[in-house]
């Protein structure tokens, strides 16, 4: 193919038609010649015959292709849109084609990246921000047990408990962090023994009933009299059920009652068939609904302060929903302020049982 052959219009719409990312041809007066449908779908036939700033505004990106036509160099730039009420992020590459003038602009979208690298700054500014408190109340304590505070036994005292709280909060945290890693790295690794959930419920009644009596909560469970049987990890699904009857204690308030009960669906919409559904259900103070959506994010808690008095490290619904990933099932939340919380896990129920 020779140059001459580029400079035409019907030649270059066929070249660049073959392109799988969103691409366009500039041509050296800076209007654009011709783009794919890929391109068409992002930008709009209209910008064929025009400027190419009619379409493409972000003065960065105005600025490389300006750059590019001039000197003919190879950039790649960063271009941010909206579509369909989301933001967009690509990866725009300038590359000029030969001796012909023309300049080739193509589109790797990079939204997922984008996130990704947001996530993981979201991720370390959490963790960051979890420890210091706790590390500086240390340090705090530290500095005035080595001076004001070292001969004095009773204030002493007081400050070993208090450092001995933050400890353990931060070997919750650390504890939590490894767990979260741990299930994640095994998102995508499907379960493979056949187990009857009632057998994992029993076992999260039986460790969890010392600290029902302690907070002066009644545990009632009724999962029939019919096995309940799944395919699925048996530690991972008892952390599930421990992570939310142990919530539901706590957060369900003393001389109340949390309710466990199971059901079968006949058809799922989520799983698109059969499934087993675990409710558990508080009579607590409930959570705001704007809370709802988000509950499942690290990090996230619908009521902070007392989130932490209770020694929550903002990880456990996220471990819970990594789980049920595994185990291709998901998790339901219903709350009303005054009126409790049922938070229920929908699993699949294995093909041999359903």
């Amino acid at each position: 193919m020779t140059n001459h052959d580029l400079g035409n219009p019907a030649t270059i719409q066929d070249l660049i038609a073959a392109f799988p990312l969103p691409t366009l041809i500039i041509g050296p007066t800076e209007h654009v010649l011709s783009l794919n449908d890929a391109a068409d779908m992002l930008l709009g036939k209209s910008v064929v015959g025009r400027h190419f700033t009619t379409s493409l505004r972000q003065p960065k990106l105005v600025k490389s292709i300006e750059q590019s036509l001039q000197d003919r160099a190879p950039r790649s730039v960063f271009y941010q849109t909206v579509e369909n009420g989301s933001d967009t992020s690509y990866d725009v590459s300038l590359r000029a084609i030969a001796q012909t003038g023309l300049l080739l602009v193509s589109f790797q979208n990079a939204t997922d990246l984008a996130r990704a690298e947001q996530m993981r700054r979201d991720f370390v500014a959490n963790v960051s921000h979890e420890l210091r408190t706790p590390l500086t109340a240390l340090m705090g304590f530290i500095e005035t047990l080595r001076s004001s505070a070292r001969d004095d036994a009773k204030v002493r005292d007081r400050f070993l408990g208090i450092m001995a709280g933050e400890a353990e909060r931060m070997n919750r945290l650390v504890g939590g962090l490894l767990s979260l890693s741990r299930v994640e790295a095994d998102e995508r690794v499907r379960p493979t023994t056949r187990l009857d959930l009632r057998n994992v419920l029993q076992t999260t009644l039986s460790n969890l009933e010392p600290l029902a009596r302690e907070n002066a909560v009644a545990l009632r469970c009724d999962p029939g009299q019919v096995p309940l049987y799944v395919i699925g990890v048996a530690d991972q699904l008892l952390q599930v059920f421990t992570n939310l009857v142990e919530n539901a204690i706590k957060y369900g308030g003393a001389d109340q009652s949390v309710e466990i009960s199971a059901l079968r669906s006949a058809h799922d919409p989520v799983l698109r068939g059969p499934a087993i559904e675990i409710m558990i259900a508080d009579h607590g103070p409930g959570i705001d609904p704007i809370h709802l959506p988000r509950l499942t994010e690290r990090f996230y808690r619908a009521d902070n302060h007392r989130n932490r008095e209770l020694g929550g490290t903002g990880l456990g619904l996220a471990i819970v929903k990594h789980i049920l990933n595994r185990h291709r099932g998901r998790l339901k939340i219903a709350s009303q302020p005054g009126q409790g919380s049922q938070f229920t896990v929908v699993l699949p129920p294995d093909s041999k049982s359903a």
